[in-house]
């Protein structure tokens, strides 16, 4: 080989690695948020709603949240104290955002205090029509939070049930018990069980409270048991006591930095308003860091445990780290033959549509809408 091949051979080489960094290069900047970009930050993510994005400037949240004080290798006191302390974090965030925002007319409320399956004493917050002429569905809303805090009673609850009673609804929201917070330290399955009980008093009140059906709801950790009631209701026989299932942004996984493939979201929306190592603290002390019982993480529900389930709405949001999850779940529902509708809120981070009613109007109206209508499309 003379020296005028070997310098062919080399410039060959030379351009195939370049033309190959170059494609790597493209690649990376084609995939979306931190797959793309390990570094983006929300605010600089171009498919995030501009509005929604000025709100979350307005409070601080449009950055990267600070980092957990604890790791898994701390010591269950230290997580849990650390779970303790965003309790009220979380609850002046919203207070802040809520109390300026006036509840609808033409509501009553009633407060009941039922016994639960496990001895103790459960608040349920009743809200319906007040001029309401026959019986409408009945949504059981359970509250978001990670099954770690938050308070059924907390404004952007209360005010999230007003909004869905004044299309039509009697709505009965859940104090279940919390891992952490006011509320805890009740893991898992203490908060799923006084979701089923608040399911059965339901159930056997429904003359009384004027309910034709019964839809579980929630967000987030609501998600969760709402996912999780349902499985529980079959797994106890009563599945008849639920007609549909509307679950919000579910957090159902348990899968929160262990590098999970399939759950790309997990990577792509990491930092945009949740953080994936804190959702993973505070899966840890729900059932445990590895825990894949399908009761308590309802993605790693098997077909036989979906079979015969009621029909289904979830919807996730675009900019996520639990989107994947909630679409993964959708699949195996429509895999088990079980009516579900699935749809992906563009341009969202977790559950924006319950929190900034003000700020995206139009995206939050339809989320009232569609759950309505869901329920009232239910044989």
């Amino acid at each position: 080989m003379n020296k005028s091949e070997v310098k062919k051979i080399i410039l060959i080489i030379a351009l195939t690695l370049i033309s190959c960094n170059s494609n790597k290069k493209k690649q990376s900047e084609e995939l979306p948020g931190r797959l793309g970009n390990k570094d983006l930050m929300v605010n600089e993510d171009k498919r995030i709603n501009q509005n929604l994005l000025q709100a979350m400037i307005k409070i601080g949240l449009d950055g990267v949240p600070p980092a957990p004080t604890v790791n898994y290798e701390s010591s269950s006191e230290e997580i849990q104290e650390f779970n303790n302390g965003l309790e009220p974090i979380y609850t002046s965030v919203f207070e802040s955002v809520f109390s300026i925002i006036e509840l609808p007319d033409g509501l009553i409320n009633e407060t009941k205090t039922i016994k639960g399956d496990d001895g103790n004493e459960i608040k349920l917050y009743i809200t319906k029509p007040e001029n309401a002429s026959g019986d409408m569905p009945g949504i059981l809303h359970l509250h978001g939070g990670g099954m770690a805090i938050m308070k059924a009673d907390d404004a952007n609850y209360v005010y999230w049930r007003h909004k869905l009673a004044s299309t039509g609804l009697v709505v009965v929201g859940v104090e279940f018990r919390n891992t952490a917070g006011i509320l805890g330290n009740h893991p898992f399955p203490a908060g799923l069980n006084d979701c089923v009980s608040a399911l059965k008093w339901v159930y056997n009140n429904k003359k009384e409270l004027g309910i034709s059906k019964i839809i579980v709801s929630g967000e987030s950790g609501g998600g969760n048991l709402s996912i999780a009631t349902s499985l529980k209701a079959k797994q106890d026989g009563i599945s008849n006591y639920i007609d549909g299932v509307y679950a919000q942004c579910p957090y159902i996984s348990n899968l929160y930095g262990k590098g999970n493939k399939d759950l790309k979201s997990l990577t792509e929306n990491d930092t945009y308003f949740l953080r994936v190592d804190m959702l993973g603290l505070m899966a840890s002390i729900y059932d445990g860091i590895d825990s894949k019982n399908p009761i308590a993480w309802p993605y790693h529900a098997d077909a036989s445990m979906l079979e015969g389930l009621p029909p289904h709405t979830i919807t996730v949001n675009e900019l996520d780290p639990l989107r994947d999850e909630g679409l993964a779940y959708s699949e195996k529902l429509k895999k088990a033959g079980i009516s579900i509708s699935t749809k992906i809120i563009k341009g969202t981070v977790h559950a924006a549509e319950n929190i900034f009613p003000l700020e995206i109007p139009e995206i939050h109206d339809e989320a009232i809408q569609d759950i309505r209508n869901f329920s009232y499309s239910l044989e």
